[in-house]
């Protein structure tokens, strides 16, 4: 579901708003059929109905779209951490939007529990904060993907 370049480190960025719209332009680049507004407006729906802040700054953003066949993930880190209206109230720097097919319900649930436990090893989510580059960030993130899921 990740690709190279769906992963990117140190942006700068600084609303909720802006990392959302810069989540849906890179998605939009995996998905053409798609407009970025239509991904912005998912992502955004689902932010309506409650953040998806989930603490220790991290925000796993997410929707359905109609028209998409295949999972898409974009995975980004602020340089700065974001207000995002967290349950912890912490801001955020750590980004892993999911795009889920309409259709797939069971595939997204079980992709939402995965990214979450896995994102809930301390050990990982300070190498990810450290990670200097885009190329650092995606190996990280690939090389914790294989042993994430057994663990």
């Amino acid at each position: 579901m990740l690709s190279e370049d769906c992963t990117k480190s140190a942006v700068l960025f600084n609303s909720k708003k802006r990392i959302l719209e810069y989540v849906a332009e890179l998605a939009h680049q995996h998905m053409p059929e798609l407009s970025e507004s239509t991904v912005f407006e998912a992502l955004m729906a689902r932010e309506k109905l409650g953040s998806t802040g989930i603490g220790g700054g991290i925000a796993i953003p997410h929707g359905k779209l109609k028209g998409v066949t295949t999972p898409v993930l974009v995975f980004v880190v602020s340089q700065d951490a974001i207000q995002f209206d967290a349950i912890d109230n912490q801001a955020v720097d750590i980004f892993c939007a999911i795009l889920i097919p309409e259709n797939q319900c069971q595939t997204h649930l079980t992709t939402l529990a995965g990214i979450a436990r896995l994102l809930s090893q301390k050990d990982l989510t300070r190498k990810i904060r450290h990670a200097g580059t885009d190329q650092a960030l995606y190996q990280l993130l690939l090389s914790h993907a294989d042993t994430g899921s057994a663990k």
